[in-house]
């Protein structure tokens, strides 16, 4: 599966009948799946529809969804209120021995009001049926250009991410290589500190003398740390050629980085491996950034 972003734009529109419609699409990031809609008067009913069909494409992201419908073409019909009709024929028969009676003329009876309206034409459900079946599939086909759109930008942030794996992989290699983690260098260590206590003190206790030293040995090895960190390098390469939605993996795996470079900035005891983590640090906090915009 391909990776993607939590950021996109998309916009369909088409025609159904004397229907035109228009969906919009905004993606940003988010930390589970949040469609918010903006549907039209009289369309609230799809609201469910849409939330599945986008709950088909993507499992991640703040998603802005809205639907404008328009009429290309205004029809209006006739009707005539026969209730009404009847009403006013009755009334010039009352009065027809008071007035002089005429016909009655279409624009007579256009001026009295009730008697005609005008009113738009309502479309059969069939074409109703029909309009939105197109604007269903008006979404399907927004959704896919919106992954289309993440889909390359996140294969630009695969890249970014893979560099600064190696990066990462880079610096632990420095730590692991660094003279001054060898035996040899941690013993010449410990060997002068030990020798600078026994100088400005009296007397020691040779048994704790030895305890202590077998602490500090065990302090200074990162033996651990650089394993753990080079497990996390090829766990975060594998799901970036995975793909598919392992933003939350890689996010998870970035705080194992930091937590690793935090130990060996704690433990170490030259300035190149304090330097090393200081700089891994850095792009630890830089990879994690760029996975926020991964879903």
């Amino acid at each position: 599966m391909a990776l993607q972003s939590m950021t996109g734009f998309a916009r369909r529109e088409g025609t159904s009948g004397r229907w035109r419609w228009a969906w919009e699409l905004r993606s940003v990031n988010g930390k589970g799946l949040d469609v918010r809609l903006r549907l039209p008067p009289g369309l609230e009913r799809m609201e469910n529809d849409v939330r599945r069909i986008a709950g088909e494409h993507f499992s991640r992201g703040n998603m802005q969804v809205s639907l404008s419908v328009s009429a290309g073409e205004n029809r209006f019909e006739t009707v005539l209120n026969q209730e009404a009709l009847a009403a006013v024929l009755a009334l010039r028969d009352q009065l027809g021995g008071i007035i002089d009676p005429v016909p009655l003329q279409l624009d007579t009876l256009l001026s009295i009001k009730g008697i005609i309206e005008f009113r738009e034409t309502e479309d059969s459900e069939e074409a109703i049926a029909a309009r939105d079946a197109e604007i269903t599939a008006g979404l399907s086909a927004a959704l896919s250009d919106l992954r289309s759109m993440r889909e390359v930008e996140g294969k630009a942030l695969s890249r970014i991410l893979l560099d600064h794996v190696s990066t990462i992989e880079g610096l632990t290699l420095a730590i692991e290589r660094d003279p001054s983690r060898s035996p040899r260098e941690i013993a010449a260590r410990l060997s002068a500190q030990v020798a600078m206590l026994m100088d400005g003190a009296g007397k020691f206790d040779e048994d704790r003398l030895y305890a202590e030293a077998a602490l500090l040995a065990t302090k200074a090895d990162l033996r651990e740390e650089v394993d753990r960190l080079n497990a996390h390098v090829a766990a975060a390469r594998e799901l970036l050629a995975k793909g598919g939605p392992v933003g939350r993996k890689l996010d998870f795996l970035a705080q194992e980085f930091n937590r690793e470079s935090n130990t060996i900035c704690s433990k170490s005891n030259a300035s190149a491996v304090t330097a090393a983590g200081i700089e891994l640090k850095v792009v630890i906090d830089q990879f994690r950034e760029q996975v926020q915009n991964l879903e």
